[in-house]
């Protein structure tokens, strides 16, 4: 994976303001990859590899937490993000306007 690309998607994530979500969707559109939602998934999946970057706060379309990574509503809920259900954070109350 280029790395330029890698780092583009994560200073968009490192943008994003405490207390607040974007979807996968919103930094696939910010970095000029509209239709590569899954690919800023991937590159989150791999960012523990390049520094320390707010991952936590990028959830699905839907509001949809990463399901294999407990911490992240921990993490969302100590920035007071509002959540809909155990899985699911409230995208009305907390999308972050980019």
């Amino acid at each position: 994976m280029d790395d330029r690309l890698v780092y583009e998607i994560l200073s968009a994530v490192g943008e994003i303001p405490e207390g607040r979500v974007a979807t996968y969707g919103q930094i696939a559109r910010l970095t000029g990859r509209e239709r590569n939602a899954r690919l800023v998934g991937k590159v989150l999946s791999l960012s523990q590899y390049y520094g320390s970057y707010p991952c936590h706060r990028v959830v699905n379309h839907a509001g949809r937490l990463a399901p294999h990574w407990p911490e992240q509503a921990f993490l969302l809920r100590a920035e007071g993000v509002p959540m809909k259900d155990a899985a699911h954070v409230d995208l009305k109350l907390c999308q972050w306007d980019c």
